[in-house]
């Protein structure tokens, strides 16, 4: 290909095993986290709300967060995939609709250096948190605290290349519409599916990275999905 791909990749329930920002509420929220989850499950608040009010509800020292944080587990195969990009020379961002310090902790944790564009976590009094959204959009049609349809969106121009997303969940789908190429799994390759968008369907990095080698090699990839769609994580940010 004559430009390089421009790889961006979902963190909660795609990096990670399961959504972490459930598990450091269970853990450090009290329970009207639930309600309010609650709320957004019935599509009466955006995920923006949801999570700024959730992080509101948090009682933790950021010593205490990062060593939860280490706890948490990725996908098995996530390391060998970051191998083959770096082989490549393929740089990737980290696109999450989640926490940064969270997804930024999970990736120094295995030596990795990526840029991650995610809503700010931020202390703000003793054990208490709040959530800043610097790459909100109010016309973002997966109503996110962090839009991924902009940088999905341009196209070629100059040098950019083709733009890939890799994501599991529902922020992750106005970013499916705008993206060149789509490694979809979960809720997200039921969306593509419902909503005829082209995508390579996958099960996570084990059984991904040889197929995003193949693409890179050149060969198309035919659309495929599994027999059915595992139930989409909470925020699958």
């Amino acid at each position: 290909m004559s430009h390089a791909p421009r790889l961006f990749i979902d963190f909660d329930g795609t990096i990670s095993a399961e959504d972490t920002t459930d598990q450091i509420l269970a853990r450090f929220a009290g329970p009207g986290w639930l309600e309010i989850e609650a709320a957004w499950a019935r599509g009466e608040i955006g995920s923006r709300e949801c999570m700024a009010r959730q992080v509101d509800l948090l009682r933790v020292t950021p010593q205490a967060l990062d060593a939860f944080v280490a706890t948490l587990p990725l996908d098995p195969g996530f390391e060998g995939f970051a191998q083959l990009c770096a082989s490549r020379g393929l740089a990737f961002t980290v696109l999450s609709d989640g926490l940064d310090r969270v997804a930024q902790g999970a990736l120094r944790r295995i030596g990795l250096r990526a840029t991650v564009v995610s809503n700010h976590l931020g202390a703000s009094g003793w054990q208490r948190w709040r959530l800043g959204f610097p790459n909100a959009r109010n016309d973002c049609r997966s109503a996110a605290g962090n839009c991924k349809c902009r940088p999905l969106a341009a196209q070629w121009q100059g040098e950019l290349g083709p733009s890939i997303l890799i994501g599991d969940g529902r922020s992750d789908f106005c970013g499916a519409a705008e993206a060149d190429v789509v490694f979809a799994k979960g809720r997200l390759a039921a969306h593509c599916r419902e909503r005829g968008i082209p995508h390579v369907a996958f099960t996570g990095f084990t059984d991904l990275t040889p197929l995003f080698l193949r693409w890179l090699d050149g060969e198309a990839l035919p659309a495929r999905a599994p027999a059915a769609a595992p139930a989409e994580a909470a925020h699958a940010g």
